[in-house]
């Protein structure tokens, strides 16, 4: 997954935007982790070939002594993305539009799930000559060490493990579990087609309601009724963002439902444990936890999945035009709200207290930086605006250290 380090072309780059990655589709690592507990010695063995298959390292130096983190049953941190490699026929390695931490502490028996926004602006480490960029494009870049080293440098945490998981394996896998039943937080029809409220392939879901009607003819007659979402039906569920009120925080919201649902719908996962389940991980999904690390983590981090908290970084929406004049949208997160998903990671990990890490992550370069100070919201002694992102306003890093604790 690391070796192709071609940066994407403007074209590509266009073809991603049109369907977005969801952040469900990164359930299927978080199930496995949290319900691995449940299954007998002999059963969880005879997952070692496809666990091996998915195995890929990221060639970073860790921040933290994994090893030792995993092995005397410490807090641990996994950075879950989502890639678009196959999603509707692609080729094209992808970006990882939606980006969750999966926090897992045994010793206080809680997960904490926080959802990173994608489209927060960054500077890329590796590639800071390309600022401003979103927090999605680090993948794109650099694949999965870049995605590292900046999530690490934003927030000022150490990341222990990475799963990345393919969105062609998300239907397969909620069909696999027979499917989910969740109630919509809002009322909203979507095409995945066309990413809106028509064209073919139409859900309808309803508000409070376990419910959904399908359409095959652009909502001309509608499907009976059905509580219990397939693999499509929940994918559409988790993807629509432009009709939602709340935009991407919105569709964080689903996200984290169907992530919730797949997770009560799996406690018994003994029935997944066959050959096409198995080919489905090997296939979708890549991360560097070793079935040594699994093992341990269903010994003694399993009771971590009865207490599920979620979370979110809020940011503040700006536009900045690319290079050839367009506005492209941007959430700018105040050093404030980096502070405090810091202080709430750093805390459920067991470190001690350190401020946040660099307004952007990565160094922003010398003859960028009066724009990067621009782009900062007040608070951060800076002016966010899209109407005049030139504006220079001076921004102090001096007690934004980057220094990633033990």
């Amino acid at each position: 997954m690391d070796n192709n380090t071609q940066t994407p072309t403007r074209a590509e780059k266009n073809q991603v935007k049109k369907h977005r990655v969801r952040n469900t589709i990164l359930v299927l690592l978080a199930i496995i982790i949290l319900t691995a507990g449940g299954l007998s010695w002999w059963a969880f063995k005879n997952t070692k070939g496809a666990i091996d298959e998915s195995y890929a390292g990221t060639g970073v130096n860790k921040s933290r002594n994994v090893s030792n983190v995993v092995k005397s049953g410490r807090p641990i941190s996994i950075l879950l993305y989502g890639t678009d490699t196959g999603e509707l026929g692609r080729t094209y390695k992808g970006r990882t539009d939606s980006m969750m931490l999966l926090l897992v502490n045994p010793e206080t028996q809680k997960t904490t799930m926080i959802s990173l926004a994608r489209d927060a602006m960054v500077s890329i480490v590796g590639y800071e000559d390309t600022f401003p960029q979103k927090l999605n494009a680090a993948y794109a870049y650099g694949s999965t060490s870049t995605s590292i080293k900046t999530v690490e440098s934003f927030l000022n945490i150490p990341v222990d493990f990475y799963a990345l998981v393919n969105m062609s394996g998300l239907s397969k896998m909620v069909d696999q579990v027979g499917g989910i039943s969740i109630k919509s937080p809002i009322d909203f029809v979507y095409s995945q087609e066309t990413a809106h409220a028509y064209g073919p392939n139409l859900y309808r879901f309803h508000k409070g309601e376990t419910k959904y009607e399908h359409s095959d003819d652009n909502g001309k007659t509608w499907s009976k009724s059905r509580t219990v979402m397939d693999g499509d039906a929940a994918l559409a569920f988790s993807r629509m963002r432009y009709d939602d009120p709340n935009g991407d925080y919105g569709r964080q919201q689903r996200q984290r439902i169907v992530l919730e649902g797949l997770i009560n719908k799996s406690a018994n996962v003994s029935s997944l444990l066959n050959n096409q389940f198995m080919s489905t991980i090997s296939k979708n999904v890549r991360t560097d936890l070793t079935f040594g690390d699994m093992t341990t983590l269903a010994s003694k981090y399993i009771k971590a999945k009865n207490n599920i908290v979620t979370e979110h970084m809020q940011g503040i929406g700006t536009s900045y035009p690319d290079s050839e004049g367009n506005n492209v949208a941007y959430e700018v997160i105040p050093q404030k709200e980096k502070q405090r998903v810091t202080d709430l990671a750093r805390k459920t990990l067991g470190l001690k207290s350190e401020n946040t890490g660099l307004p952007y992550g990565g160094e922003v370069p010398s003859e960028l930086s009066a724009i990067a100070a621009s782009l900062r919201p007040s608070e951060d002694g800076g002016k966010t605006t899209s109407d005049d992102p030139a504006t220079a306003n001076t921004l102090d890093d001096s007690n934004n250290e980057n220094t990633t604790g033990q």
